[in-house]
């Protein structure tokens, strides 16, 4: 059987679930960079995805051919730690309604957005995507990680079944333009850089420019309106010092990072560039064969040459590909970074009684680099252009 790409033309419309989030944004321009200009999204407001009924006639009056699955329910370990329902539930209803939705309506090109919070605590480093569902995973996101896992098993199981060709890409730790910086569920390198600044700013008494901050960004719903003995309070609560900064746990644990707009492009290449038979490495694998009824109709409940009707192709399972730099360092030398790029000379601590997470979760890049992207960003000029990008926000 011949093999027949699934190609997304530029006049296709595209929908970016997410679309104005961190990663979302980011693949949303991208796309137009090249020229995709037929792009839908909808903010939260306008469209809840975990509403099934609200997702299906969105659907049914867009008919998007392609769609990019940005969109969840994401926090930092503080947030994971104390609304570990939210984050299975919110996440596993955004994706049953959106790739359920994406089926019915025959989109020729899913791609779904993971995270590598997927693999186990003490996978071997750096993690394949063999490693997927060999050990335990890390307590403390542990529902995130269960949501994720899903996600990309939905991908996979639909592509087996139907024929579909949804890709499943899990990102390592990401940052950029449109990060979230609200302390209370921010994710390590936003909270921890505008915990720098904002300690800067109380030693320097510029009480004008913290206002602002709080202003653009509320803690705990106190803003720039609030006292300055009740702005030092919350802000205490998370660490925030005059010229001092504790962060939590012990800074040795390792992480890699990469820049949203890297991944944004390293996304839409997939998305573009790569089939479910080009992941799997099967040539002969048609990401569109379904089977025909008697009277000669499509027949969308099986597909020809499906992965469970063809016992020579074995066991296919953790097609989802890695994205990442493949380069790491300890929370500490990222703690070190930001404090550079503040001009902060103060005082840095780690609170070794706050848990670290995961002690290690570099990731392997072979298969990404194999199909044919490599990363652009490195950390260093990542965190100069990551706090160039929020103080813009306060300007």
């Amino acid at each position: 059987m011949t093999r027949m790409a699934m190609t997304l033309e530029k006049i296709d419309k595209i929908y970016v679930a997410g679309h104005r989030g961190l990663v979302g944004s980011a693949i949303w321009n991208n796309l137009k960079q090249r020229g995709y200009t037929n792009l839908v999204g909808r903010s939260h407001s306008e469209l809840d995805l975990t509403d099934q009924q609200a997702v299906k006639r969105f659907f049914d009056e867009e008919q998007p051919k392609g769609v990019v699955l940005a969109a969840a329910f994401v926090g930092g370990i503080m947030a994971n730690s104390l609304y570990r329902a939210d984050f299975i539930m919110q996440n596993m209803l955004i994706q049953c309604n959106v790739i359920g939705e994406a089926y019915r309506h025959g989109v020729k090109k899913l791609l779904f957005l993971g995270s590598t919070c997927i693999y186990p605590k003490n996978a071997p480093q750096p993690m394949t995507e063999d490693q997927l569902l060999t050990s335990p995973l890390e307590y403390s996101n542990e529902e995130y990680a269960i949501a994720k896992i899903a996600g990309l098993k939905m991908c996979e199981s639909y592509n087996l079944q139907y024929g579909t060709n949804y890709i499943a890409v899990m990102p390592t730790n990401l940052y950029g333009p449109n990060d979230n910086f609200h302390l209370e569920n921010s994710h390590v390198m936003p909270a921890m850089m505008r915990k720098v600044y904002l300690a800067k700013l109380i030693h320097d008494g510029d009480w004008k420019a913290i206002r602002k901050d709080i202003d653009t960004r509320p803690v705990e719903g106190v803003d720039g309106s609030a006292s300055e003995a009740i702005i030092l309070d919350v802000l205490a609560k998370y660490g925030i010092h005059d010229n001092r900064v504790v962060l939590w746990g012990t800074g040795t644990p390792l992480r890699e990072f990469l820049w949203s707009e890297d991944m944004a492009d390293a996304s839409v290449h997939v998305l573009l560039n790569v089939d479910f038979s080009d992941v799997i490495g099967i040539e002969k694998y048609s990401s569109v064969h379904y089977g025909t009824k008697a009277d000669g109709t499509v027949d969308r409940n099986h597909s020809e040459g499906r992965g469970g009707a063809i016992p020579s192709l074995g066991e296919i399972r953790n097609c989802h590909i890695n994205v990442g730099t493949g380069k790491e360092l300890t929370i500490r030398e990222l703690a070190e970074l930001v404090v550079k790029a503040v001009g902060f000379k103060g005082q840095l601590e780690f609170d070794a009684t706050k848990p670290d997470g995961t002690p290690r979760k570099l990731i392997d890049v072979t298969k990404l680099h194999r199909l044919g992207w490599t990363h652009k960003v490195e950390i260093e000029e990542g965190v100069e252009k990551l706090f160039q990008w929020y103080q813009s926000t306060l300007a």
